[in-house]
């Protein structure tokens, strides 16, 4: 396969421009084409008059060695990766019958239902152990923090199954190098799962906060069907370190688990749990952090400012933005989680905290946008 990057074509391009298009960037015969499918697509809109589409296609030519060759000088035309992902390593043969600890996952957000599904995948049958409920217990229990002002400390926005990402804007993409495409096993379990195909080449993908909650359900039932176990409402207190090994850990009712590895999906919000690490000696770096606040726009103003007489094309969407300020004095303010068409909700998850973050539906259809805006601390 060879691979096209930056093919650009206007916005209302016809449905069956990019065969041309290909066929004349690679100076071949249209016969010579045999499939192409499309690996990302994005815009650019910095023109709002002539909004362009920015295609990366992996396409499958006759005499590939030959069109390569011949376009060598081509930045933008090369072999294709491959993007497939690949386990390594198995569980040993008499892993079931050797009595050897299963690995223990803590914490069911996005790092640890992926972690969870791989170690199952690899046939190691992993537990795991979430201090929150299931995701539609805790979606009854957030919207009692939304609609009654009732918080439960244990099942919120950020704890229970599906972690905080499950009652946010769903963004799929991030600005990491991924060398290895590590990512695309992300988007293509949450296909499987029931995400929409387009995640897979749309430049900034997202889901959507009610399309997560069947999705992880889904994810969840293909842990346990591999061998896997779920424990929900299960706090680990202690983690149990004998000669600088883990060996354990114990839960809030007292119950120990044996076990060899641990690994720590926590995200940001267990503070009573990184206080037990921190006791225990868990080595831990202090990150820097910003703080600040939410801002709204209504969407339709932002769809004009960004795309002009385009707002509202079904293949831009709701419009996003990205705002930068760098002070005199080194510190820099900038946007943060940008929700387009989305709502601004109530995140809380400990009696006497405030929190506040911005979400998203699939459809991105809510009147408003909006985003954090920071400053580094």
């Amino acid at each position: 396969m060879l691979r096209i990057t930056e093919l650009r074509l206007p916005l209302s391009h016809a449905p069956d421009a990019l065969r041309p298009a290909i066929v004349a960037r690679l100076g071949v015969r249209d016969a010579a084409l045999r499939d192409f499918h499309v690996f990302r697509r994005g815009y650019d809109a910095r023109s709002k008059s002539r909004i362009t589409l920015i295609y990366t296609l992996d396409c499958e030519v006759e005499d590939e060695a030959q069109v390569l060759a011949r376009l060598t000088r081509d930045p933008q035309v090369r072999l294709a990766p491959d993007t497939r992902y690949r386990l390594i390593g198995s569980a040993p043969a008499d892993f079931h019958s050797s009595g050897r600890p299963r690995p223990i996952v803590v914490g069911f957000g996005p790092c640890g239902i992926f972690a969870a599904l791989v170690l199952a995948q690899m046939g190691l049958r992993p537990i795991v152990l979430e201090r929150g409920r299931t995701v539609r217990h805790r979606t009854r229990d957030t919207w009692g923090l939304w609609r009654r002002r009732v918080l439960d400390p244990e099942s919120n926005v950020q704890f229970g199954e599906g972690g905080a990402g499950t009652f946010s804007d769903g963004k799929l993409w991030s600005q990491i190098s991924d060398p290895r495409h590590l990512t695309r096993k992300v988007l293509t379990e949450f296909v499987k799962a029931g995400a929409p195909e387009e995640i897979l080449y749309v430049s900034k993908p997202h889901i959507g906060t009610f399309r997560l909650v069947s999705m992880v359900e889904k994810i969840r039932a293909d842990i346990e069907s591999l061998g896997g176990e779920v424990r929900f409402e299960q706090q680990v207190t202690d983690l149990r370190i004998e000669s600088g090994q883990v060996c354990g850990v114990t839960l809030r009712g007292g119950e120990e688990l044996r076990t060899d590895h641990v690994v720590l999906a926590l995200g940001h919000s267990a503070r009573d749990t990184f206080a037990m690490l921190h006791e225990r000696g868990v080595h831990m770096v202090a990150k820097p952090f910003s703080i600040g606040l939410r801002v709204e726009h209504p969407q339709g103003l932002i769809d004009a400012d960004r795309f002009g007489k385009s707002a509202g094309n079904p293949l831009l969407g709701a419009a996003d933005y990205r705002l930068v300020h760098h002070a005199r004095n080194g510190r820099s303010v900038y946007s943060f989680c940008m929700c387009p068409g989305g709502t601004v909700v109530a995140a809380t998850s400990e009696v006497g905290r405030v929190v506040t973050n911005g979400m998203s539906q699939y459809s991105r259809a809510e009147r408003n946008a909006n985003a954090g805006i920071v400053v580094a601390i």
